[in-house]
């Protein structure tokens, strides 16, 4: 079992609901299983208007935070992951399963402090490419393969109960602090503006977009002084570059 501490680092994050029933059961879930953390992107007005006056799970709701962007939900994680029903459609992440999947995000809860987001996408669509770009990597409930897409209220109380009721980590030294996502957010606009002013974007546009560049970064793992240590030396380049 989580500690309320830990409980207290997971964020779940709701990109453009549009179904004020499966707002309320994810509140409910998150209740249920004392995750207090909701945090929604771009919601259905209506929809979102709706589930804060009927849901049973009003405290969680009356604490939902509303944002415009995912990089704005997420900034204050390290470790933001995303879920899907789609095999084969994510070939640039890393796909892993419940609940071995459950058992790295309770390894990361209980070995530091960081602070992690679990996604969950649309109704319709899921997750867009631009908004997994922000993912580490991606969770799958292992569903059968001729019925994948799960209710979007079941897939996160099945989800939350898996983090909740895992058996403990093993045991492991504390692990280093990592950059957040606002951090990696930084790292990458720096580096895309640094290959506008060297001309590089210019002559292979192919490999200068947003979403390439931020899952670039992600995949470096930068712990919170390297991130600073890029930063500061992409900051550098930019200022000579311009000198010139």
């Amino acid at each position: 079992m989580l500690t309320l501490a830990q409980l207290d680092r997971l964020c779940l994050v709701l990109v453009a609901t549009r179904n004020p029933n499966n707002l309320g059961a994810a509140a409910r879930a998150m209740s249920n299983f004392g995750f207090p953390h909701l945090r929604v992107v771009q919601p259905y007005a209506v929809a979102f208007r709706e589930a804060r006056s009927a849901v049973d799970a009003a405290a969680v709701m009356a604490a939902a935070q509303e944002f415009t962007s995912v990089a704005e939900a997420v900034a204050d994680c390290t470790l933001v992951i995303g879920t899907t029903g789609d095999i084969g459609r994510h070939p640039q992440h890393a796909l892993r399963m419940l609940p071995g999947a459950a058992a790295e995000v309770r390894s990361a809860l209980e070995t530091s402090s960081a602070r992690v987001a679990l996604l969950f996408g649309s109704e319709k669509n899921g997750l867009s490419n631009v908004e997994l770009s922000h993912c580490h990597w991606l969770l799958r409930i292992p569903t059968r393969d001729q019925h994948s897409s799960m209710n979007l209220g079941q897939a996160v109380a099945v989800c939350l109960y898996a983090l909740a009721h895992g058996g403990a980590a093993a045991a492991t030294p504390p692990l280093p602090k990592m950059a957040t996502a606002a951090e990696q957010e930084r790292v990458a606009q720096l580096l895309r503006e640094a290959l506008e002013v060297c001309g590089y974007a210019r002559q292979n546009p192919a490999e200068d977009s947003e979403a390439k560049l931020r899952r670039l970064v992600l995949r470096m793992q930068l712990q919170a002084g390297d991130a600073a240590l890029w930063m500061g030396m992409l900051r550098r380049m930019l200022h000579q570059m311009r000198r010139q």
